[in-house]
């Protein structure tokens, strides 16, 4: 007979200490409120999906001045970095102690996929790589949280990786909000 699975008591993952990360990670990590990071990130998916419901084509390839991305490249942008985030957490959760090199956005966008892929295709990388996130957080134990790793020749925490994560997607959809979508 099969032993009852054990459920393990949802963890409170406490917001990250100014000690855990560089300071120019400030601007993302303070716009985060609350302490459930879990549950932030979740309701980001919704909101953010409630933002991007119904766009076209053309709302995808609008940018508000022609030195400035366009909306697929913004969203692309946010997949990336939610990608290499996670990826940073990881190593760093998993006890690798190996530096973790930087990474240059503006090359990213500009050899990335957002200028031939369709919106919706764009919208649905988002969704994948947010639920990849999820899974990768929610399966943390305490412990995986507070290790520290280098990446982009800075200490970091896991936590406040996950932070990082909400806080950089929450800057890009405001910048959506008001200077893409709401013409």
């Amino acid at each position: 007979m099969l032993e009852p699975a054990v459920v393990m008591p949802a963890l409170t993952i406490a917001r990250p200490e100014p000690s855990e990360y560089n300071p120019y990670y400030e601007r993302y990590i303070s716009l985060v409120s609350g302490s459930d990071i879990l549950t932030t990130l979740e309701a980001q998916r919704r909101q953010t999906m409630l933002l991007l419901s119904g766009r076209d084509e053309a709302d995808g390839d609008f940018r508000y001045a022609p030195d400035k991305w366009t909306a697929k490249e913004v969203l692309e942008h946010v997949c990336d970095t939610e990608r290499i985030m996670a990826y940073r957490a990881l190593r760093i959760a998993r006890g690798d102690q190996t530096p973790i090199e930087g990474f240059e956005q503006d090359d990213y966008v500009k050899n990335g996929p957002a200028r031939r892929m369709p919106m919706a295709e764009i919208v649905e990388d988002y969704i994948a790589v947010r639920r990849a996130t999820l899974t990768l957080f929610r399966n943390l134990d305490e412990a995986a949280w507070m290790r520290r790793g280098v990446a982009n020749k800075n200490e970091v925490t896991v936590r406040a990786l996950a932070y990082l994560i909400a806080g950089h997607e929450m800057h890009h959809r405001r910048i959506l909000e008001e200077k893409y979508f709401a013409r």
